[in-house]
Order: C-alpha cells, then structure tokens, then sequence
C-alpha cells in the first residue's frame, strides 16, 4: 500500500486526536522517505527536524525504520518509546508510557524486538521486552509487563502478564 492509502488510514484511527493525527502524518512521511536515497539527502533537514519534534518535544519514539501497519491509534503519546526493529500489525492502540523493545540476554547479546499482531490494544505502562510474538484481537491491560508470547483472542494482565479467565468458560469442569 502507499503512502497515501496508510495516511488515511492512521488519519481516520485518530478521529478527534489532532496529536496523533500530526505524530501519524510525520511518521509517515519519514518512512516513505527512508524508502529513496535521493530523498533522504533532499530532507535531511525534515529528518533532522522529525527526530528533534516528535522525540524530544513530544517524547515518542517511532523511528523512521520502524514497522507499522495501517490504522496505528496513538492515545496521549508520552513517554511512548519502540524499538526500531519492532514490527506492529494493523490497526494497534499504543498508549502513553509503552515500552517495547529488546532485551540484553546473558551472553551479552541483544534478543530480537517483539512482533505484533492486528487488532492489538497496549494499554498505559505496559513493557514488552524481548524475542516474543503477540497474537490478533489481544488486549494488554494498563501496567502490563510482557516477556513471553501471547496467543490471538486474549486479555494479558499483571506483572508478568498472564491471560484473564474467559467469563463464558468459568464453572466448566465443576
């Protein structure tokens, strides 16, 4: 998909959230130009400014490598900080005070970045660290630390995070 096609997108996730739309807009524009050498010389200053304005004025740390998919939500961005080399599905909310990047394994060695399904809400405070892949539809409550895989279609809560009980499934096996 181009450009465009994601812009409208992001624009129509962030319905009513002008700082999302603008963070969105910005983020956009510094991959499709990340994508031609040409334009990268052509906007330095652009890149220069991007990185200036969007992490040390507005805390959030998309940078121009990252992977994202359509539709990202971004609800009050501070303090937001992924990894580069994060992959993020479509249609995701992060939330202000996310962390999500590798982590320093015992060898000295860094692990690889999470992966990210569709449909995924990362509430406020949440950390996800490490080699791990999280599934479609899952929900990441607020406070959150995620260091294993989660599977599709899940509620994650806690300190490590760890699946809320399906409702609908209580009292089987009674």
């Amino acid at each position: 998909m181009g450009f465009f096609t994601y812009l409208f997108q992001d624009w129509r996730a962030n319905r009513g959230n002008p700082k999302g739309k603008l963070v969105m807009l910005m983020f956009r524009l510094v991959q499709y130009v990340n994508q031609y050498t040409v334009l990268k010389i052509i906007f330095i200053p652009y890149l220069i400014w991007y990185r200036f304005f969007v992490e040390w004025c507005l805390c959030i740390e998309l940078p121009r490598k990252l992977t994202i998919g359509k539709g990202l939500i971004l609800y009050h961005g501070q303090a937001l900080v992924v990894n580069f080399k994060t992959v993020i599905g479509d249609n995701c909310v992060l939330r202000n005070s996310v962390t999500i990047g590798h982590k320093k394994l015992a060898d000295g060695s860094m692990s690889a970045a999470p992966r990210i399904g569709n449909n995924v809400d990362i509430g406020a405070n949440v950390c996800i660290i490490g080699d791990i892949t999280i599934g479609d539809n899952v929900v990441i409550g607020a406070g959150s630390v995620v260091v294993k895989d989660i599977p599709s279609n899940c509620v994650m809560v806690g300190n490590p995070a760890r699946p809320l009980p399906n409702p609908s499934r209580e009292g089987e096996g009674l």
